[in-house]
């Protein structure tokens, strides 16, 4: 049953779309670090089926993605998203973009599309996935782009959250924000529990099929 909401609460709701997460409203419980990672078959923006599992054996960064969010701008405008990407990628780690946004929404940009924004802004995922039915995004909770999740090479998840510390969409802010993705991959490969194995994701709400 739905719960009644206040006036107050409704209006957070709505002014604070972009900040789903901050304001904890979810349709989608999310898994716990710890748990097993949701397999997933989807087609990646070039038509080539991808599973979470043909990287089995390897720590794997899931971004959930949208280009049309402000926040998701925030780190790729500053280049701070693809800085990361190159990086993780170069130490073996595998990473996935997933845009889980419906046909219907606005913000939604067909494979083609999605693929020449990625391809402008430099982006090096080892793909870019597309989740039109949400079933990836659901089965792992995923409430905001960005929203960030690693997978050790077991096929565990050791991480859920925001990209960083600073939940804002200041480019600004990049610099003195502490990147929990970067920080959590370096003491994952180095053999060490990842300090902040969670935390609050921040950013524009999920546009999920209904």
């Amino acid at each position: 049953m739905l719960r009644t909401l206040s006036l107050h609460r409704v209006l957070s709701v709505f002014t604070g779309c972009a900040f789903a997460a901050l304001t904890l409203v979810t349709a989608h419980a999310a898994i716990a670090v710890g748990q097993p990672a949701p397999d997933f078959k989807l087609t990646d923006t070039s038509g080539k089926t991808v599973r979470l599992s043909d990287y089995k054996g390897k720590h794997v960064v899931l971004e959930w993605n949208n280009p049309g969010c402000p926040f998701v701008r925030k780190h790729y405008d500053s280049g701070n998203m693809q800085t990361l990407q190159k990086e993780i990628t170069g130490k073996g780690v595998v990473w996935l973009a997933v845009n889980s946004t419906e046909t219907a929404s606005g913000d939604y940009l067909a494979p083609q599309q999605l693929a020449r924004w990625m391809t402008s802004q430099k982006a090096a995922p080892a793909a870019v996935l597309m989740d039109e039915e949400g079933v990836a995004g659901k089965a792992y909770g995923a409430r905001t782009t960005p929203h960030m999740y690693i997978v050790n090479p077991q096929g565990t998840l050791v991480y859920a959250g925001g990209i960083d510390s600073i939940p804002s969409a200041r480019t600004d802010d990049v610099k003195t924000a502490t990147n929990f993705v970067r920080q959590g991959v370096n003491e994952a490969l180095a053999g060490k529990p990842i300090s902040t194995s969670a935390s609050r994701p921040y950013g524009c709400s999920i546009k999920y099929k209904s």
